[in-house]
């Protein structure tokens, strides 16, 4: 997660020093509430395909599912499309210019 432009972690002391992990200050993604979980944002179209896919990996978010936000059971999801999905937790939560530069650079190699 921290590979990804102006990406940073914060510690949050009163959600029980729970890592998040921002762009701009703009959470993006969270180490899930107890259980090994990912919480990652996502739209509301997204949660309900990943949902409908495999609903045994793929959870409504505990407080933020109404905003479109997953919970990834980590032992369950495949390495590749969890990176997939940080990816698209970060591009939602990042500004315009910050994506469009990090997908410059990776288009010039």
């Amino acid at each position: 997660m921290l590979a990804l432009p102006e990406a940073e972690e914060i510690v949050v002391d009163n959600w029980g020093n729970q890592p998040t992990f921002r762009v701009r200050k703009k959470m993006f993604a969270m180490v899930g509430y107890g259980a090994p979980t990912a919480c990652l944002k996502a739209t509301r179209d997204d949660q309900a395909a990943l949902l409908a896919q495999d609903p045994e990996t793929f959870l409504v978010a505990p407080f933020f599912g109404r905003w479109g936000w997953i919970d990834v059971v980590l032992d369950r999801v495949d390495p590749q499309e969890l990176a997939e999905l940080v990816e698209e937790a970060w591009r939602l939560t990042a500004p315009k210019r910050v994506v469009a530069a990090y997908d410059r650079d990776r288009a010039a190699g």
